[in-house]
């Protein structure tokens, strides 16, 4: 079959569809363009999509890795010794903690010190498409044992000493908490697309559901398939916004923590639609790290998935098949 005529570019983006009766408006956030379409709301659009930008906001400030007095970087230093956090920071680090158990550990966010180790320490490093070079070459880090933060109330978490980065799943927990709020003002229709993770509800501009067109991690102006989703969540992991050169050799920022290295094998993205953004996130990633081995894992794990290969091929799991109204041959 060939492409939909109206393609967009974004990695998650509404496709051949009419616009009428939605609200739009857009913002930058997380290092990433922050999508709004709003329809149905009992609250005005604009005080909603402030709401909404607002919350991106204080999320970014409780949780990102790249500001040294943010609630994470000061969980991070103080190590195996109690630390108080904002209510943002600390259910996600809940959330990443209960992911790592549900992963069996293949979810894991101590890959801080790898990152850094091969020149990712800075929200900069990819802000204007440069490749950026590691000055030395690093060891792999591999994850210690099983990691068990402490929490002791509300606000105190205790992290251990290998440091965490919640970048994914803090996206993907902002879009859960963005569509409880837009549901909780009467919101019946609505996309947020947080750099190609999204969140959705109702039957989109056309009453048929919304239509996802999911991104060619080659860069083609094609989308590899679209998905028709009326209610969900989407998420991807790929290499193609980070990946550079380190120590001589090509790396991206999927480390496997089994390993210490970069992980996905034969991968160049994967796409999980969940009900939770936050779900999707994290199976996205733990499914990359599969490499291509991904078939069976998103059967084990009754996934839905879709997958391109670095040769440009793509794959599907079974539990993605009805949400498929097009696919790259």
């Amino acid at each position: 079959m060939s492409a939909p005529s109206a393609v967009p570019t974004a990695a998650f983006a509404e496709v051949g569809v009419t616009t009428a009766g939605l609200w739009h408006s857009s913002f930058r956030a997380m290092a990433s363009p922050i999508r709004v379409q709003l329809g149905g709301a009992t609250t005005g659009p604009g005080l909603l999509q402030a709401r909404v930008r607002a919350l991106f906001v204080e999320v970014e400030r409780q949780c990102t890795r790249f500001d040294a007095a943010s609630d994470l970087t000061r969980a991070n230093t103080a190590g195996d010794h109690w630390q108080e956090v904002g209510t943002h920071c600390y259910a996600a680090l809940r959330a990443a903690a209960d992911a790592h158990v549900t992963t069996g550990g293949r979810f894991d966010p101590r890959v801080l010190s790898t990152l850094v180790d091969l020149g990712y320490g800075s929200s900069l490093a990819f802000a204007d498409g440069d490749v950026r070079l590691a000055v030395e070459p690093c060891a792999p880090r591999v994850a210690p044992a099983a990691w068990r933060p402490g929490f002791d109330s509300a606000s105190r978490v205790r992290i251990g000493p290998d440091p965490v980065d919640l970048g994914g799943i803090g996206k993907g927990l902002t879009l859960r908490w963005t569509a409880e709020l837009l549901r909780e003002a009467g919101c019946a229709t609505f996309l947020v697309d947080a750099g190609g993770d999204c969140v959705f509800a109702g039957a989109g501009p056309d009453g048929s559901g919304w239509r996802i067109g999911v991104e060619d991690p080659a860069g083609g102006r094609d989308p590899v398939a679209v998905l028709q989703i009326d209610d969900g969540a989407c998420a991807t992991s790929s290499t193609r916004l980070r990946s550079w050169h380190a120590g001589g050799r090509p790396v991206h920022h999927l480390i496997d923590p089994s390993t210490g290295a970069p992980g996905g094998a034969g991968l160049a993205a994967v796409t999980v639609v969940d009900p939770d953004p936050a779900t999707a996130e994290v199976w996205s990633k733990v499914l990359f790290l599969h490499g291509l081995d991904i078939a069976d894992a998103a059967k084990r794990h009754q996934i839905a998935a879709l997958w391109v290969r670095l040769d440009g091929t793509v794959g599907t799991s079974a539990d993605i098949q009805s949400l498929l109204c097009w696919q790259r041959s």
